[in-house]
């Protein structure tokens, strides 16, 4: 076995390799960028080496650098995780070329599926369905639209060395078409140093589900099941769940045989995945077609590893070395179900705005992998497992992809792997910047979710005015109020300890008026118990001023709140939502109703830019009359292009800024007469 690797990666994945490696008793070499100087991934290794500044372009990008760190290490293989190097034939050949060897598969492999428009003719011609499309060069912007009125609307353009959401832009028409197609263009140039692009039809009702594939280089291959991950944003997946809620065994073997054959007609060894795009408007689960081949690990991996129990990063570095897989397609079995949400630094408050900046506050549920390479090291503690690669205090970056954590649960049944995902949440507690904890949660909870009716189009057709909040029941804003009521007799409580006025009991009984959005509740505590509008709760709970988070059972159920004072109540966060409770002694509650709102000052007449990033293009100029919902600037962050657009019709008074200037979160770009 190989007695040194260096992980040609960073962040989580760079974090998860460690881990399995260490375990298998082998070293490793991490490499960091100036960002990453203090990761925990770098921490984490045996030896670790500096190779650039943090653009990535200038860093993890650059093999060469990759390669001396082998050299100066002694490491004799390379993993390289996903994204970055894990797809690019002529890393694979360099290392080849220096004795080092590449823990992923074959060149032939990586350079026919990482290809999308050549993936599809081989996948044709292995007897692969295929979603209809033009596959061939597309000359320009004009070329695209002829394409695309022949395969008949909607089609979905993509950049063809695309992945991960990057370089895909969904087309209803020829508008649509000519507004898209060169910042796919841009977007493949930028992410994967290739302008390709390739059209086909878009499914209708599609729901997103794929295959893992394992093989060795003995010839054997297998397949490891489905993942759906049909819940997407921006063609970026968000939950990811095995097995398939849609897939019947009858499906998942005709899936599985289809995608074995054309990992064998590439010579395909190692741990990959094929891609799938399921009709969810046919009964029969019959028409299924080939989207791609990601050749490397995928970042859904977990979810597979719960239901199987197998290491698919130690079967990676396996093969690599040369071993049989010690398994057959009869041993892989379907044990419970795995659920993984993608932890995000966004704000979907504010229209999932990318957010970074540092982690005040970083404190994950149960620390979930364990080394011992037992069941639970699979699954996690208790079924919980979270895989990351931050730490408090430490900064996300605008440079990389905007992932904090992966928050994987198992259960026995989908519904047990659901509902761990919801109180696993509540206990996340991250502070400094946006986060979509509170929307997976809500997703969770979702009934449409929880039935399994899931397309590719589940957020945007669940939330098309935007996420605000999880719905809330009647029954759960009276155990906030019975809490709040709580929160605020332990508050005055200290405050009159603190002014010697009170000695060590409380002087029941205490009465509040809490106010929850458009609904108030009268809260009593006594020494016995606490009701609500008349109506005792159990509540039992431990909390002393100024903790965060609050543990509490609510007749027999758990519950998890964060807790933020304020100064007329709390913002208690729990359930997929944040509440703003102002809680007042009861004699004086009638004072609220004559409390002033604040409105918000008229802002529509700036062009604001909503989160830090690059200004790509700007489409006017002063003195320029525009219409409503038209294009007026281009601003990249995270390597994702976002088009702003006017408000409403007008003449551009003022430009503050020009293409290629970095901008801050609220920079007035431009102001409106």
């Amino acid at each position: 076995m190989f007695k040194k690797i260096l992980i040609a990666n960073r962040g989580e994945i760079a974090c998860r390799v460690i881990k399995t490696a260490r375990r298998m008793g082998i070293q490793t070499v991490a490499v960091y960028s100036d960002a990453d100087a203090r990761a925990p991934f770098v921490q984490m290794a045996d030896e670790a080496v500096h190779i650039g500044p943090a653009p990535a372009a200038q860093s993890y990008l650059i093999a060469d650098k990759i390669i001396a760190a082998c050299k100066q290490t002694g490491a004799e293989a390379v993993h390289p995780g996903y994204g970055f190097l894990s797809e690019r034939t002529s890393f694979a050949e360099a290392l080849a070329a220096e004795n080092i060897a590449f823990i992923g598969p074959p060149v032939g492999a990586i350079a026919a599926m990482g290809d999308k428009i050549e993936s599809k003719k081989l996948a044709k011609q292995a007897g692969v369905n295929v979603v209809p499309g033009f596959v061939g060069e597309i000359e320009d912007t004009e070329h695209a639209v002829r394409i695309s009125d022949e395969i008949g609307y909607p089609v979905m353009m993509k950049a063809s060395a695309g992945g991960g959401g990057k370089g895909m832009r969904l087309a209803y028409n020829e508008k649509d078409v000519r507004e898209g197609f060169e910042a796919v263009k841009r977007e493949g140039l930028n992410s994967f140093g290739d302008d390709r692009v390739f059209i086909e039809k878009f499914i209708l009702n599609p729901r997103h589900i794929e295959i893992q594939i394992l093989g060795d280089k003995h010839g054997n291959i297998l397949y490891l099941n489905e993942r759906e991950c049909s819940i997407q944003r921006r063609h970026q997946k968000v939950v990811e769940e095995a097995p398939s809620p849609f897939v019947t065994p009858k499906m998942r073997k005709a899936m599985g045989e289809q995608c074995v054959a054309l990992a064998r007609a590439v010579g395909y060894y190692s741990a990959g995945t094929v891609e799938l795009i399921v009709s969810g408007a046919d009964p029969t689960g019959e028409s299924f077609y080939f989207l791609e081949m990601n050749t490397r690990l995928q970042v859904e991996h977990p979810v597979t590893e719960a239901i199987t129990g197998i290491d698919l990063v130690e079967q990676m570095i396996r093969v690599a070395y040369g071993e049989k897989l010690q398994m057959t397609q009869d041993d892989i079995k379907i044990d419970g179900w795995a659920i993984e949400n993608r932890v995000y630094a966004e704000d979907p408050y504010r229209g999932f705005l990318p957010s970074t900046g540092r982690l005040i506050r970083y404190n994950p549920p149960l620390a979930g992998w364990t080394d011992d390479g037992e069941a639970n090291g699979r699954r996690g503690v208790d079924g919980v497992r979270v895989d990351d690669g931050v730490y408090e205090g430490g900064e996300v970056s605008m440079f990389y992809d905007p992932m904090i954590a992966k928050l994987i649960t198992w259960g026995p049944t989908r519904d047990e792997a659901a509902d761990k995902q919801i109180a696993a949440l509540d206990a996340f507690e991250i502070e400094g910047l946006g986060h979509n904890i509170d929307f997976v949660s809500a997703i969770m909870q979702h009934p449409r979710f929880r039935s399994g009716e899931l397309t590719t189009g589940f957020i945007a057709e669940e939330y098309p005015e935007g996420f605000t909040g999880a719905a809330t029941s009647d029954e759960l804003k009276q155990t906030l109020a019975a809490l709040a009521g709580f929160l605020a007799t332990a508050r005055a409580d200290r405050a009159r300890r603190v002014d010697q006025q009170l000695g060590d009991e409380l002087d029941p009984p205490y009465e509040w008026a809490v106010k929850i959005g458009g609904d108030t509740f009268a809260v009593t505590l006594d020494e016995d118990e606490v009701t609500v509008d008349g109506k005792a709760i159990d509540l039992a709970l431990e909390y002393t001023p100024g903790d965060r988070i609050v543990h509490c059972e609510i007749d027999d159920a758990p519950l998890s709140v964060k807790v933020e004072p304020t100064g007329a109540g709390f913002k208690l966060t729990t359930r997929g939502a944040i509440h703003q409770v102002q809680v007042l002694p009861a004699h004086i509650a009638s004072y609220t109703q004559h409390m002033i709102e604040k409105i918000p000052p008229d802002l529509s007449k700036f062009l604001i830019c909503p989160m830090p990033g690059l200004l790509v293009t700007l489409n006017v100029g002063e003195g320029d009359m525009v219409e409503a919902g038209q294009p007026l600037a281009v601003v990249e962050a995270m390597k994702m292009e976002n088009i702003l657009r006017a408000e409403k019709a007008g003449k551009v008074k003022s430009v503050n800024a020009k293409a290629g200037d970095s901008l801050a979160v609220d920079a007035i770009i431009l102001e409106m007469e």
